[in-house]
């Protein structure tokens, strides 16, 4: 099997995040806060694509092509390393061992930042890469974390895509409600893999509860798939119609299920953000997990959340005790 070191790595974050607004006009959503656990055990705060980006390095990927687009030049900022900032705090006694050791994976890695002057879908974001990538590549979204144990869902993928030949790998999730994701169809050809017939964005009729999860393993005909893609729901070039595209070409599209220890992280929408605060500040426990396709389904936050109200459990991020719901 191919190495995972072998890969590169797109991450797009050219969105406007027009969900989170008005937030997330200056700011941008994969700079949003996650708690992490830092490599001596200890939990610290960490924007997303950080986490993400720590997630790849993991499991071995070097090389990485941020898409970014106006207004993000805080993720730069993030991930251009400051030694004057480190000897500042080190002066101060305050240095914390995490971001000592991020700017040590940063020195390490190779980055390029590729500006998406206009935010047209992520079917474009990725587009952005054909003029410097060859050979197979990840995607990741930027406002997206999976969380499994050892970060084994990438080698899984990559297994997947290499046994199958595939085009397109896709990380899937079988959700109660489908109509906010892509949305596949197939032949469940053993368990956890599925080969993908069909693949169609957001519909307002799902003819499947098979939901991607924005992880991707893609073969560099997905370019040229792209290139001959209109622009689709909400005049966007979407992904999901170049894989299309690929399945009409006859290439091999493969899903591979999330397994139901692993868990998704949205910071999308202003409750998800709530919901992945809180799955993370208890290291992803899924036993707090709830349903995935709309987790504040039903509910309404007619005023803020006072502190007062919270309890302490959910105010102190231990992992080894996390807050037991009631039955």
């Amino acid at each position: 099997m191919r190495a995972l070191s072998d890969y590169k790595a797109v991450i797009t974050a050219g969105g406007i995040g027009t969900r989170l607004l008005p937030f997330s006009k200056e700011i941008p959503k994969e700079m949003f806060p996650i708690f992490s656990p830092s490599e001596n055990g200890s939990m610290s705060l960490k924007p997303l694509a950080q986490a993400i980006f720590e997630q790849l390095y993991a499991v071995g990927l070097r090389n990485f092509y941020f898409v970014v687009g106006r207004g993000k030049r805080a993720i730069e900022d993030h991930f251009s390393p400051d030694p004057r900032f480190l000897r500042y705090l080190e002066s101060k006694g305050k240095l914390p061992s995490s971001l000592s050791e991020f700017y040590e994976k940063l020195r390490s890695s190779n980055l390029v930042f590729l500006n998406q002057p206009e935010p047209l879908g992520f079917g474009d974001a990725v587009l952005m890469g054909r003029s410097v990538i060859d050979g197979d590549f990840m995607v990741l979204a930027g406002d997206t974390l999976v969380l499994s144990n050892g970060n084994c869902h990438f080698p899984r993928l990559a297994k997947a895509h290499e046994r199958f030949e595939a085009s397109a790998t896709i990380l899937l999730q079988k959700v109660p409600n489908p109509t906010q994701y892509g949305v596949v169809e197939g032949t469940e050809t053993e368990e956890g893999i599925l080969r993908i017939k069909h693949v169609v964005e957001k519909p307002e009729i799902p003819r499947s509860n098979w939901a991607i999860m924005p992880v991707y393993i893609f073969k560099s005909d997905i370019f040229e798939a792209l290139s001959k893609t209109a622009p689709g729901k909400n005049g966007e070039l979407q992904l999901t119609d170049a894989i299309q595209k690929l399945v009409e070409m006859g290439e091999s599209v493969i899903g591979v299920e999330l397994k139901t220890d692993e868990l998704r992280l949205d910071l999308g929408t202003p409750e998800t953000i709530i919901e992945a605060l809180k799955l993370s500040m208890n290291g992803g426990d899924t036993k707090l997990k709830l349903e995935p396709a709309d987790p504040f389904e039903n509910k309404s936050f007619t005023s803020p959340i006072q502190v007062e109200d919270l309890e302490a459990s959910e105010l102190t991020p231990l992992v080894s005790s996390p807050r037991k719901k009631d039955p």
